[in-house]
């Protein structure tokens, strides 16, 4: 799955559902997905873009290859201010805010932090790894390229979030001898989890993930 940006809970049912979940960092950076940016409510509760400063690149840059300008911790410092919710977070020193504010090295390390700090809070497993670490040729595309991972990695099934409905063939999984999975859509709302992982019990809400992580589509 691609690194994103403080996603919703229904992505951590991957973790939950998974002995190890694959950064997808190796494919083109989608400018207008949920890699670099998502919304939180305002002031007046009205959601809008958080979204992270990222220094110019050519439009096929893929995901592993991203960079933060050098004032990117300005910028970023800046634009938190809309939000205070992540404000009165920050001054009862929370660990995850602390993550969050820390634009350090890449913006898949960054994000990858992030991912890590909400999972270790929400007490789900953490087994992870970055696709870019595989080498996989570029000659791999679309599905073939993710049969691909998962063959690199000796995986026997394959989960993915219930977008890949329209993105994977089962038939295609099936011959090279990987069962496909899909998540059931999430009953929850679809808002970052920031607020969330802020306001609710960690875990009366890794009990709801955990829970639906099991209802998964043939």
């Amino acid at each position: 799955m691609q690194p994103y940006f403080l996603p919703y809970a229904g992505y951590f049912r991957l973790f939950a559902a998974s002995d190890l979940f694959v950064i997808y960092d190796c494919v083109q950076f989608p400018r207008r997905g949920w890699v670099h940016r998502n919304r939180l409510p305002d002031a007046v509760g009205i959601h809008r873009w958080l979204t992270l400063p990222l220094a110019r690149a050519p439009q096929d840059v893929l995901i592993r290859d991203l960079r933060f300008p050098s004032d990117a911790r300005d910028i970023f410092t800046r634009r938190l201010r809309r939000f205070p919710l992540v404000a009165h977070a920050g001054r009862a020193s929370d660990p995850i805010i602390d993550v969050l504010q820390d634009l350090g090295e890449t913006p898949v390390d960054y994000i990858e932090r992030l991912l890590r700090s909400i999972v270790e809070r929400l007490g789900l497993p953490w087994n992870v790894i970055r696709s870019s670490s595989l080498a996989v040729p570029a000659s791999f595309r679309s599905q073939e390229r993710i049969i691909e991972i998962a063959r690199r990695v000796g995986a026997q099934r394959y989960v993915n979030a219930p977008g890949g409905r329209a993105l994977y063939d089962s038939r295609g999984f099936a011959a090279a001898g990987i069962e496909l999975r899909l998540l059931a859509d999430y009953p929850g709302p679809a808002s970052s989890i920031l607020a969330r992982i802020l306001l609710e019990s960690p875990d009366t809400l890794a009990g709801e993930i955990v829970a639906t992580a099991m209802t998964q589509e043939p």
